[in-house]
């Protein structure tokens, strides 16, 4: 499972709202190769399911995983820090066992 935190769900709210994506838009996660840890985040909006997608819904958000990402992503909450020092988005991930200085990859 995939759980969305509070802030984050108010900011994937907020840019559904302010953009032209279709009403059934979601939050698509996944991994990729890269980064200097190896591994990279990617997190978009979608609105087109494709085959072997993990669909989890948390507060009203609806967060879509590929099966290869979900098995590296299983557990992690996506978390969302504004302001002046703020990150951004940030994946909070218990199977990683290092990440990098600026938390957008890591390494199993």
């Amino acid at each position: 499972m995939i759980k969305v935190n509070d802030s984050a769900r108010e900011q994937i709210r907020r840019l559904l709202q302010d953009s032209d994506h279709p009403e059934t838009s979601f939050v698509r996660v996944g991994v990729k190769g890269g980064g200097c840890s190896g591994l990279m985040y990617d997190l978009d909006f979608d609105h087109e399911m494709r085959e072997g997608d993990q669909v989890f819904e948390d507060g009203g958000v609806k967060v879509v995983v590929d099966r290869k990402s979900f098995l590296y992503l299983v557990g992690t909450e996506l978390r969302y820090s504004g302001g002046l020092n703020g990150k951004g988005f940030e994946f909070h991930n218990p199977n990683a066992n290092r990440t990098c200085g600026c938390g957008e990859s890591f390494s199993l």
